[in-house]
């Protein structure tokens, strides 16, 4: 859910995953977590590329054939080429989708049009191969090379879930900052608040994102924000690692030092030891620590994005 007064996070996602019934059989693929649980924070913007263009519901299966080293969108049945119409529709949509703002995608996986990887392309021997991509997602991944995208099927997996959703709050809050008259202040601000969430993901990121900051002023704004918006996706985009967590969450237990005694220290650095052992999730030591944080009223972390990147709601960290 966004802040009072800001945009509304609003996400493209394959309308069948809505629970619309597009799909060439007639049928839809309505995913209860995406619907249900992140629905509730997040504005969806369906696409459907296939009937959008025209084809009709049900209608006859498509596929991706590889003729003379070019990737072709067939019907194998008739034999009708849909290359053409699709390119020209998906060039055409993802320029309107550029007007609404959207902070990141979800497409159903495996579709000769939506699929982001591993889509089925067949030889001129009917013999497939997973190693294309849908014609509406590299359309779309060509146009949008920072927004979070990604495919139904791989948010199965809590880590990547967690990824992903950490990655649309953050481009949205990057856009929010870019959306008005920004000035250098704050995106050091900006940047100073994401210390901690990209350290876990690329420290080296993050001692890159520090020197264009702070170089910030010899910049043209233009350029600055491409540069930073590109480096900061960039790096939400690389997985965390449990170790990275782990360091960070010492970092922060660094800052208890002076203030905890010593039954208080000895406990919070055994939740995080069993974290980094696999034996609790993360959300076990960030509770922990978000109580020493408003206890002893730690400014600093207070403004870390890392210790509420994302609606507590979605529990996320939960199974990480």
């Amino acid at each position: 859910m966004s802040e009072p007064g800001a945009p509304p996070i609003r996400l493209g996602i394959s309308a069948c995953l809505l629970g619309e019934r597009v799909r060439y059989d007639g049928g839809h693929k309505r995913d209860p977590y995406l619907v249900e649980t992140f629905g509730r924070y997040v504005e969806w913007v369906p696409v459907c590329p296939e009937v959008e263009m025209g084809l009709g519901v049900p209608r006859e299966t498509l596929r991706l054939v590889r003729t003379q080293g070019d990737i072709r969108l067939i019907m194998p049945k008739t034999g009708a080429d849909h290359t053409e119409a699709m390119g020209a529709f998906a060039r055409g949509r993802v320029a309107a989708l550029a007007k609404q703002a959207l902070c990141g995608c979800i497409l159903k996986k495996g579709s000769p049009s939506c699929g982001m990887e591993r889509v089925r392309v067949f030889d001129a021997h009917g013999v497939p191969a997973k190693s294309g991509r849908g014609l509406f997602a590299e359309a779309l991944l060509r146009y949008f090379p920072h927004l979070p995208v990604e495919e139904e099927g791989r948010l199965s997996d809590p880590c990547r879930r967690e990824n992903f959703v950490e990655r649309v709050f953050a481009y949205h809050r990057l856009c929010t900052l870019f959306a008005g008259r920004w000035k250098v202040g704050e995106i050091v601000a900006f940047h100073t608040a994401h210390k901690l969430l990209l350290m876990t993901h690329s420290p080296k990121a993050y001692e890159t994102l520090g020197r264009l900051v702070g170089g910030a002023k010899a910049i043209p704004r233009g350029e600055l924000r491409e540069r930073y918006e590109s480096e900061f996706m960039r790096a939400l985009g690389e997985m965390a690692t449990t170790k990275r967590h782990a360091n960070v969450l010492l970092h922060i237990v660094g800052h208890f030092r002076r203030r905890l005694d010593d039954d208080s220290r000895r406990e919070l650095l055994s939740v995080l030891d069993d974290y980094r052992r696999g034996l609790v999730p993360r959300i076990v030591p960030i509770t922990l620590i978000r109580h020493y944080v408003r206890r002893f009223g730690v400014a600093y972390l207070r403004g870390q994005v890392y210790l509420d990147p994302h609606p507590k709601e979605l529990m996320l960290r939960n199974h990480v």
